[in-house]
Parts: C-alpha cells; structure tokens; sequence
C-alpha cells in the first residue's frame, strides 16, 4: 500500500469493485489480466486513472512485455496514480496495486516472480477537494488566472500550476522577467474536504533587453544573426518579442535549432542580456516531388537548396518540373525557375527576392513559352500574415486559336496571404485566404491591364470520437483592360481538372469561339465543398462536389457557362500529411467523352 503526505494533508487509496481487465502476455503461452477497482468505469476519473497508467499501457494488445517490465510499471503506478488523483481534486485515498494478491511495492525489483496471472489496481479516491480559499497576489493588470481557481471549485494540482504560471507570465508580459513565486500556502481539511491556497508572487524588477550574444558555431555572419533575428535591445522586455525573435531565426531555414536564453544575472540597473544558442541546418538539400493523375498523367518535380549562399543565410532554390507525362491534357509542360532570398533586407520582417523563370505550356487549348524576371520585397506581418510587392519584366510567345502573339509585359505583382489554418496539408480548423493582383504595362503585343486572383477556404471540425470536417473553397479570377483576343492566353482562365473541377476532363470549359475552337475566359469562379469524415485514426473518407464558371467578360456577370462534378475519396493520414485518392463523374456542363476521373496526391486537394 503506498501512502503520500504534502502540505499537512494524507491521501490513501483502496478499491473495491471490478471495473476493467485487459489481457496482456508475459511470456510463450502465458496470459494475465488487469482490473481497475473502485471507481466506476466510463466516469472522468476512471478514464483518468486508466490513462495514466503504465501498467495500462503494457497491456496493449501488441505489447510482449516481461514479468520484469510489469511489476517495475506495477511500482511506477503508485507515484504515476497518485499525480492523477491529486490533480482530479483527490487528496485523501488509498493506492494498493497487488499481483497475483501480492503487493507490488512489496517485491524486490531483482527477483520478480516467473509468473504474473493477475494484477489489479484498487482505488478508493474518497471525497473530493475543493477550495475553500483561492488567493494569488500581487497579480500584473490583465492577467487571466484559470476559472478553477475559484473559492468552491475542485482543488487540482493541475490548477494550481496553472495558476501560478499565468500569475508569472503575466508579469512576464509587462517586462518582468524575473518574476518568480517565492511563498506557497497550502491547508488541508480533510473532514471539510477543502485546501485553502495562498500564493504569494514577487514580480521583480521591469527590465530591457541586453545585446544579444550569439552561441554555437555557424557559417551565417553574427552581425547577420542579430539583424535577422531582430531583437529590439533597450526596450522593455517582452516574451512575445523574445519569441518572435528565435522565429525569425529559425523560418530562414538556416538552422537546424533556437535557443533564446535569458541570463541568470541581471547588468545593472535594469538590463537583461540574451543569448541566442544556435545549430546549423545542413547548407544543402535536394528534393523530390511526384503526383498522378488519370487525365493529367505524372508529375515529376526536384529541388535543389542552398541555405546560407554568400554567408548571410541568403538561400537560393533551384527548381523544375515536368507535367503531363503520359497524359491526355495537352502535351508536355516543363518549368525551370531559380529564387533567391535574402531575409531580413530593410528590416527583420521584411525579406529581399529575385527570381528567374522559364516555362513551356502545351495545354490542350493552347500552347505558350514564357520569360519570367522578377524581383520584390516580402513582408511577413506575423505568423499568418504575408504581403508581397514585385516588379517584373515577362516575355512571352502564345498560339492559341486566335492565332500566334508574342509580348511582352511589365509587370507590377502584389499578393497577400492570411492563414489561419492550423494544419497547412490536413486542416481541420479555421481558413485561408490569398489574394494576387498583378497590373501589367504592355511593352507590345497586348493592352496594358491587371490579372486578380482570389483564393479562400475555410475549415471547420464537429465531433471527437469520428470527427467531421466541412471544407469550402472558393475562387474568383479576372483579366481587365485587353480584349480577349489580345489577352495573353497564358493569362485567361479554364476550368475542369484537380485544382477547379474534379470529374472534368483538364481545362474542358473555357470560351466556346465555334467550330471546335475554344480559348480562356477572362473571368473565372470556382466552388468546392468536402465532407471529411475520419473513420479511423488514420483513415478517413471524403465526399465532395465541385463548380466552375468561365467567362468572356471582365468580371462575372452570368453570361458564360458553368460545369460541375462530384465525387468519393479515401485519405490515409501518413506523417508528410494524407495520402489522397479521389474518384469524380462530372454532373453538369457540357458533354465530355471521360464518364470519371482518378486523382492521386500528398495533402487535401485544399
């Protein structure tokens, strides 16, 4: 039997009642089982109980473990349950864990038994604690202490700890460092089935940031270090900033690890010096990338990166891509783009780009080579925020059944990005937004114009046991300022295909010219909607119907055509994110000679 004393009080433990057996296997041939006693099955503290067991865990149907391995998890339970029920509110109980009748904490670890049959934990958690005084002081303004910690509320370990850490951190935020608890309180009356909680804080003095001391070896420049990360020395500290700080650091791909360490001493008066302990990533990565379609053929892409190229952790990535292999959308398409990045240009947020690309389209309506040369500045406004200002100079050669263009364009791209999902590969929660607008000044072969794009899904989970997640996407895409026969045909739209609208052949709705012709649109909507339902760990199925619209006008007024399909999926969640199969029929639209389309990828189709 174990018993446990804290701050005046004594918990005991003791079971009476049947509650769970699981088998598990102790050598060749050998069986035993595991009862949880005393507390009711499917209750919260049940489940509790169970789940903080290691002997629970070793008897999980694919676990062999020894005699040895059970009574050493046997004796770790006691330390392991008690944790439990004081944090469930359970100050005064008895643990007695037995196998085959013995007390497990009686058996010598060296000479375990040759066989276990039977084991049971038997628990008598008693009455449970609540508070009959909760005080914390002194506390910065603002700071949000946990509903727990209330006068009449269950008294949880876990609360307190809470408690105490959102005291501290909300100093913290107001520039004190050092806060730290110097007095805990704590009386128990066990006939009142109350602790009484008294936590006294020391919040120190409000501190600035010191110079930043960078620790480790690196083949990034150390004045390079402290300008990407940015910490502001002389303000006010600030965990957020000191946060921010090691993200800038470490979204640069440059290092493998971030460590932002504060000193143990404070330099007088008030100054608090940082130390950034850092690790470098390999300076080089090759990569590869493919996907199927039963349409659009194989995609076979690589990448090569640099990730400190002049010793600034500039990184350069080398990119290609071959599209359409064996498939019926076209011909082949190819792509070769290089990008550089320097991070942390005109200030720490703030990233410096130049990218050059080179790209071959032989699409099924049209056919285009083009000359992409562009440079920009990226601002990242936070976690989920990015914005994104260039100027370009694009050359291009089209035929399409206008007939054979050539032009060429500067341009002006602007782009902005919000994500809030919280899983980019698998969302289950929140929405995404992207928003491109690229105003162009025709050198020749065109008008001068603007190409927009909106891109915007949103994400939302129901359930636990099998959740449920409803997806929505939805797109909309203008050309404004040339006619349509003037347009750059790598600048209309399509629709049809994995990206807009699964079950119809690949850029099968475009504007109907007659006479077997067809060119893009220069305005675009695309509708998407997924069930996602998840019918095991990782396994889930997915129903889904599509939606898209091309027109001959500017912007959509109704005048051009919609198509539609929908569809069934299976995903398996791997550790890159799901691995996707989706089978889709088109619904509506204009006839097509495929009855169904296959689609096969890495990640949510959005």
């Amino acid at each position: 039997m174990a018993r446990a004393s804290k701050n005046g009080f004594r918990g005991t433990l003791r079971g009476t009642a049947a509650a769970m057996a699981v088998a598990w296997t102790c050598g060749p041939g050998m069986a035993a089982t595991l009862d949880i006693t005393g507390v009711a099955a499917g209750t919260e503290l049940y489940d509790a109980i169970a789940g903080g067991s290691l002997l629970r865990e070793q008897t999980a149907e694919d676990a062999t473990p020894s005699t040895q391995e059970l009574l050493a998890a046997a004796q770790a339970d006691y330390a392991r349950l008690l944790a439990v029920l004081y944090d469930q509110g359970y100050f005064a109980a008895v643990i007695k864990i037995t196998v085959d009748g013995v007390d497990a904490a009686s058996i010598a670890p060296v000479a375990p038994p040759k066989q276990i049959d039977k084991a049971v934990i038997a628990v008598e958690p008693g009455k449970k604690f609540s508070f009959a005084k909760a005080e914390i002081k002194p506390i910065a303004q603002g700071t949000e202490l946990p509903e727990g910690f209330a006068t009449g509320q269950t008294a949880s370990l876990g609360v307190l700890k809470d408690t105490v850490s959102a005291g501290i951190e909300g100093w913290r935020d107001q520039g004190h460092a050092k806060a730290a608890l110097t007095r805990q309180q704590l009386t128990a009356r066990v006939p009142d089935s109350t602790i009484s909680a008294a936590l006294l804080l020391d919040p120190g003095p409000r501190l600035r940031f010191g110079a930043l001391t960078i620790k480790g070896e690196s083949a990034v420049r150390r004045n390079r270090i402290q300008k990407i990360a940015g910490l502001p020395v002389g303000q006010v500290y600030s965990q957020e900033q000191l946060d921010l700080a090691a993200t800038r650091l470490r979204r640069t791909g440059a290092f493998n690890a971030v460590a932002m360490i504060e000193a143990d001493e404070i330099v007088a008066p008030d100054v608090l010096p940082i130390t950034a302990q850092i690790t470098d990533a390999p300076q080089r990565r090759l990569g590869f990338g493919a996907e199927l379609s039963s349409l659009e053929g194989l995609t076979l892409s690589s990448f090569w990166l640099h990730r400190n190229l002049l010793g600034g952790a500039e990184s350069l990535r080398i990119e290609g891509e071959v599209k359409g292999i064996g498939g019926n959308s076209g011909g082949t398409d190819y792509r070769l783009s290089a990008r550089l990045s320097r991070p942390a240009t005109f200030n720490a947020d703030t990233n410096f780009y130049a990218l050059a690309e080179i790209e071959q389209l032989d699409e099924v309506n049209y056919f285009s080579r083009q000359l992409d040369l562009e440079a920009g500045i990226e601002r990242i406004a936070s976690a989920e925020r990015t914005y994104s200002l260039g100027v370009g100079l694009r050359i291009g050669e089209t035929r399409d059944a206008f007939g054979t263009n050539n032009y060429t364009l500067l341009t002006l791209p602007l782009s902005a990005e919000h994500d809030y999902r919280d899983n980019r590969l698998d969302a289950k929660d929140g929405y995404y937004a992207r928003a491109t607008v690229t105003p162009f000044l025709a050198v020749s072969g065109s008008a001068s114009g603007a190409r927009s794009y909106l891109d915007l899904r949103a994400y939302k989970t129901f359930g636990t046991a099998r959740p449920v997640t409803f997806a929505l996407r939805g797109q909309l895409g203008s050309v404004y300022g040339p006619d349509l026969a003037e347009a750059p045909a790598d600048y209309l739209f399509y629709s049809g295909g994995g990206g807009t609208v699964r079950g119809q052949s690949y850029q099968t709705l475009g504007v109907d010219l007659g006479g077997g012709n067809t060119v893009g649109g220069r305005s675009f909507v695309g509708l998407s909607a997924e069930a996602r339902v998840a019918v095991r760990d990782n396994i889930g199925v997915v129903a889904f119907a599509d939606a898209g619209y091309i027109g001959a006008e500017e912007f959509y007024d109704g005048s051009g055509q919609w198509h539609s399909g929908a569809g069934l999926g299976l995903r398996y969640a791997t550790g890159i994110g799901p691995i996707r199969f989706d089978v889709a029929v088109p619904t509506s639209g204009p006839e097509t000679e495929d009855n169904f389309q296959v689609y096969i990828g890495i990640g949510q189709s959005f």
